[in-house]
């Protein structure tokens, strides 16, 4: 008598459970892999700006808005999309007075810094409400390139900021490697600097003056906003922007930022200086929710023991180009 194997059955029925429940759920949530721009007090969910606005205080309120983690696209801990989407409904609410920025990054991609930086000049040029930017742990390289958009920045005692300067890429020559291990490549291409950076293939002085190029526009771009907005001569900063982390002390001492002292005190000189003493304080924090791969592979991973498929579909949710700037 034949026994029936029953493990492939019970898999298969959890995939269409699973697969039923996600397209279910994707009916309901227009955005499964952030919280909409919501105060984190409120934790409802809604895709549309007018669905958020419906549930934003209905009284004046400084917003503090935390920018956490590498600044990226899109990662567990910050997410452009959700940052940009707060900026812009913020601007639209008549009971926001101002916006605090809280925070605690250690920098990231040039294009969303130069982003968030840009959508927050937007917001105080359309409103004429302040930005305040407060340094908790680090708000360093991309951070503090953020930071720069704010009327003034503070910083916890212990917290570390600067690091003014650009990585663009690296170069690693594996040609004489694969040359004693017996291996030989040949990349068919068109424009004779197309493959640069190839392992296969050593770098050329005219390649290196190229990526060196690069590394060196987006430099005077950071260095350029640091000193307008910290009032500042150009080569004055440039002699700070040799890529150094500073403590806020340090930072204070050099102009890059106004003060060392608590988030508290640092709120109460915003609300003294703009005259907000009536505005109450709301957070707006971006909170990574689970994406229906991320939790399909996760339960399939318990189910069939191992980790790596769960890992590819977590993976798979996000895309990060081969070579990006990095303040």
């Amino acid at each position: 008598m034949k026994r029936t194997n029953t493990s492939g059955l019970i898999v298969f029925i959890i995939i269409v459970i699973i697969a039923v429940a996600g397209a279910v759920l994707s009916l309901f949530s227009p955005r499964s892999d952030y919280a909409p721009a919501l105060p984190r007090a409120f934790g409802i969910s809604f895709g549309s700006t007018a669905g958020r606005k419906a549930f934003f205080p209905q009284s004046d309120y400084i917003a503090r808005l935390y920018v956490t983690g590498t600044i990226a696209e899109a990662t567990r801990t910050y997410n452009q999309e959700w940052l940009l989407d707060t900026i812009a409904a913020l601007k639209d609410d008549p009971h926001n007075t101002g916006i605090m920025l809280n925070l605690d990054t250690p920098g990231g991609s040039v294009y969303q810094s130069d982003e968030a930086y840009l959508a927050l000049l937007d917001y105080k040029e359309s409103t004429g409400r302040p930005v305040y930017a407060y340094i908790t742990q680090m708000s360093a390289s991309g951070g503090y390139y953020i930071s720069c958009a704010a009327d003034k920045i503070f910083g916890n005692r212990n917290g570390l900021t600067g690091s003014i300067g650009v990585i663009f890429g690296s170069s690693i020559d594996a040609t004489e490697l694969l040359k004693n291990i017996g291996i030989k490549t040949k990349t068919f291409h068109a424009g004779r600097n197309k493959t640069m950076l190839n392992i296969d293939e050593p770098l050329t002085e005219e390649q290196e003056a190229i990526m060196q190029a690069i590394a060196d526009e987006a430099y005077e771009q950071f260095v350029g906003i640091v000193a307008q907005s910290r009032n500042m001569a150009v080569e004055d900063v440039r002699t700070l922007a040799d890529g150094s982390i500073y403590t806020t002390t340090m930072a204070a001492r050099h102009g890059l930022i106004d003060g060392v002292c608590t988030f508290d005190e640092a709120l109460e000189r915003m609300k003294a200086d703009e005259s907000l003493e009536d505005s109450d304080v709301e957070e707006f924090l971006y909170e990574y929710k689970e994406t229906f791969s991320s939790l399909f592979g996760n339960i399939l991973s318990r189910t069939l023991g191992t980790d790596a498929l769960a890992k590819h579909l977590e993976r798979a949710a996000l895309s990060y180009p081969a070579y990006y700037f990095s303040w």
